[in-house]
C-alpha cells in the first residue's frame, strides 16, 4: 500500500527570520571572526591564553613566527581593535592579555571548537549490544565477584553503561570489550572508594581526554612512585589518543602497563577524587563537597607543533611536581 504524501501548506514551511541572528550582530561577529581567522593570530591567542602569567610580552610572541617585529605588532593591533586583546606598556615592551569580557569565548574557541574542527574524525556507527551480549554478561559476572558488596544490578548497569559510552566514540571496535572491562573496573573502584582511607587520588579532566589530561595522569603516576593515584577523563572523549601525544606517553608508561584510552567523565570519578584538575574543559565537573578543584591553563597538544608538544609536556611536569609536594607533605 502506498502512503499518501500530503503537500505542505506554504505557511508551514516558511522560515522565520526571528530565529536568525540579527544583521547588526552578525556583521559585528563576522568582523571579529575575520580578525581572528589568521594562523599567526590564532597562535598568538593560544600562547597568551595558556601562559601561566595570564599575559605575554610582545617579545615572547615574536618567537612564534619568522616575521618582522612590525608584522607581529600589526597582528596584535588587529586583535586589539576588535576587542579580543587588551594591552599595557611597561617600559620598553607592551604586554598583551585576553580581554576579560571575551575570555570565555576565546577559551571555547581554542579548547572546544578548534580540536573539533581540526580532528573531525569519521566515527564508526554504533550498532548496539547485540553482538557482545554474552561477553558483557560474562564480564558483569566476573566483576560481581570482585565487588561482592555492590548489588548485581548496579555492577551489570555499570558494565553496560561503560560499553555504551565507549562505543559511541571508539573508532576501532576490535578491543571494545577489553576497554569496557578496564573502564568498568575503574568506575566500580571509584564507587567503592572511601576518600581519606586510601592514597590521594587526582582526576585530570579535559575535553577529549586524548592529550593533556592523559599526559598529566601518566606523569603524576610516574613521578609520585605509588604515593598518589592519577586518573583522567574527558567531557567529550575523542576516538583515540592524539598522535602528537602517543610518543610522549610511550616514554612515560611501560608497554605492559599501558591501558590508555579516552574515557568519558563520570560523577563517580569526581566523587572519588581528592583533587580535580580541569584543563580547558570549562565548568563541566559536578561540585562535590570535600573535593579540591584547580584549573591548569596549558596548551593543547592537538594544536601544537612537535616542539610545542614537548614544551606542553614540560609545563605539565612542572605543575605535577608542585602538586605532588602539596599532596605528600605531612602524610
Amino acid at each position: 500500500m502506498n502512503a499518501t504524501i500530503t503537500p505542505a501548506v506554504a505557511d508551514d514551511c516558511a522560515p522565520s527570520s526571528t530565529h536568525a541572528i540579527g544583521e547588526p550582530a552578525a556583521t559585528a561577529l563576522a568582523g571579529t571572526l575575520k580578525a581572528i581567522a589568521d594562523p599567526l593570530r590564532l597562535r598568538m591567542l593560544s600562547a597568551i591564553a595558556t601562559d601561566a602569567r595570564g599575559e605575554c610580552c610582545v617579545c615572547d610572541l615574536a618567537e612564534l613566527a619568522d616575521v618582522s617585529q612590525p608584522t607581529v605588532s600589526h597582528h596584535l593591533q588587529v586583535l586589539r581593535d576588535v576587542g579580543v586583546l587588551a594591552s599595557e606598556r611597561r617600559g620598553t615592551w607592551v604586554w598583551y592579555r585576553i580581554a576579560a569580557e571575551v575570555r570565555p569565548a576565546v577559551t571555547t574557541l581554542l579548547d572546544s571548537f578548534a580540536p573539533a574542527a581540526i580532528g573531525a574524525a569519521i566515527r564508526t556507527e554504533y550498532g548496539g549490544l547485540e553482538d557482545v551480549e554474552n561477553a558483557l554478561s560474562g564480564l558483569a559476572a566476573v566483576l560481581r565477584r570482585v565487588h561482592p558488596t555492590l548489588s548485581a544490578d548496579l555492577v551489570t548497569a555499570v558494565v553496560r553503561e561503560s560499553y555504551t559510552s565507549l562505543a559511541k566514540t571508539a573508532r576501532m571496535k576490535t578491543h571494545l570489550v577489553a576497554l569496557t572491562e578496564n573502564f568498568a573496573r575503574q568506575r566500580l573502584t571509584d564507587i567503592t572508594r572511601n576518600r581519606g582511607e586510601s592514597l590521594p587520588q587526582v582526576l585530570f579532566v579535559c575535553v577529549a581526554n586524548a592529550g593533556r589530561s592523559q599526559l598529566a595522569a601518566a606523569l603524576l603516576n610516574q613521578r609520585a612512585e605509588g604515593r598518589i593515584v592519577a586518573r583522567s577523563a574527558g567531557s567529550a572523549p575523542a576516538p583515540e589518543i592524539h598522535p602528537n601525544v602517543q610518543p610522549l606517553l610511550g616514554e612515560i608508561v611501560r608497554a605492559e602497563e599501558d591501558e590508555r584510552f579516552p574515557k568519558p567523565l563520570t560523577d563517580d570519578a569526581v566523587r572519588a577524587a581528592d583533587v580535580v584538575i580541569t584543563m580547558g574543559c570549562g565548568d563541566v565537573c559536578p561540585v562535590i563537597p570535600g573535593v579540591r578543584y584547580e584549573d591548569w591553563a596549558v596548551g593543547d597538544p592537538a594544536l601544537a607543533s612537535s616542539e610545542g608538544v614537548v614544551a606542553i609536556r614540560d609545563d605539565i611536569a612542572h605543575r605535577v611536581d608542585a602538586l605532588i609536594d602539596t599532596l605528600t607533605t605531612n602524610r
